[in-house]
């Protein structure tokens, strides 16, 4: 780390910004392996000391802290052992995080802005970087589409046990007689590419056109016809961004969006151990689901690959979502194994 605050005294270091927050980020990313590691190597080395002062003096008292430290490094070791199982290939890397709806109106549109809410919260949460590329408001409740960029690292590696079909089951507040509604909502996750991964996208392929932002209730979000749509003709991978007020932020956004499609795209046809992702997308609807929330007649979240549940609906729609991810992470290991 000492080469990197030399570059940074460097006057000119900072003269490319887009470098230098590059390599920045990239020193992050390798800092979430090394620092763990750096700490939990020097507190084993700490209580190998006091157990050999232990064994020579008899001290009960510094018997009973090094007990204590002891359980204290049998959990670090546990949280490196899970932070191992972070090791894929784009694992370390940001995420693009796409929700939709399934069939259903203002249901399922209601139930996707209820997942929204819980990834946000899962997000400030874990102290995770994100912003909105764009959203589609329903038009009584809810929400149509939203996609998020979360650029923190391993947010794809944590993030990707979320893609899939949600399962929700309670009683709907859009029913006057109070019935119990099953709505559906899909997930998708998408590795977030950085310029250090060569996309090649040829401009002749895209069809770019704009359009007026909307905002919620059919406002308008400003007057002139600032959101993007691009199309990438070869694939028919359509991405869209209208929440920035500048065209050219949108049409950046939308790139964004288009490279970490077509980069996800390409690692399937490449390992050829997936099929292609419009061709992998289950249909929003009962029997795909990768997980059901059933808040009436009792409360419950289900991961129906790991078996991972929760009596305590309220917590993981408020974001807690780590027993799940842990879970699935796991689970997958032991998979691959």
């Amino acid at each position: 780390m000492k080469g990197l605050e030399e570059k940074q005294a460097d006057p000119e270091f900072w003269n490319d910004q887009e470098a230098a927050n590059k390599l920045l980020r990239r020193v992050q990313s390798i800092k979430q392996w090394t620092a763990p590691l750096t700490a939990t190597a020097e507190q084993a080395g700490e209580l190998r000391l006091m157990a050999e002062m232990v064994a020579e003096e008899e001290d009960e008292e510094t018997a009973a802290e090094v007990a204590s430290g002891l359980a204290d490094l049998e959990r670090a070791v546990e949280k490196l052992d899970f932070q191992f199982l972070l090791s894929g290939e784009d694992d370390e890397r940001g995420a693009v995080l796409e929700i939709n709806p399934g069939a259903g109106g203002t249901e399922s549109q209601d139930w996707a802005q209820m997942l929204l809410r819980m990834f946000t919260r899962y997000f400030e949460r874990q102290g995770m970087k994100f912003s909105t590329l764009d959203l589609q408001p329903g038009a009584e409740a809810g929400i149509k589409s939203v996609t998020l960029e979360i650029d923190h690292p391993f947010a794809y590696g944590y993030l990707k046990s979320e893609s899939g079909v949600h399962r929700l089951v309670r009683i709907s507040p859009f029913d006057a007689q109070k019935r119990r509604h099953t709505s559906f909502a899909s997930v998708f996750v998408y590795p977030l590419v950085d310029d250090d991964l060569a996309i090649e996208i040829n401009p002749n392929d895209l069809r770019i056109d704009t359009y007026r932002a909307q905002g919620a209730g059919g406002q308008h979000v400003n007057k002139t016809d600032s959101a993007v749509r691009i199309t990438h003709e070869p694939t028919g991978i359509v991405v869209q961004c209208q929440n920035e007020r500048s065209q050219h932020r949108n049409r950046e956004a939308a790139m964004t969006m288009l490279r970490a499609k077509l980069y996800a795209r390409e690692l399937e046809e490449r390992e050829k151990e997936r099929q292609a992702i419009e061709d992998d997308k289950m249909e929003i609807a009962w029997g795909s689901q990768i997980r059901s929330y059933v808040l009436q007649p009792y409360t419950k979240v289900k991961d129906h690959r790991t078996d991972h549940e929760t009596g305590n609906s309220t917590a993981v729609l408020d974001g807690d979502l780590e027993g799940f991810i842990d879970a699935y992470l796991r689970w997958a290991g032991s998979q691959r194994n």
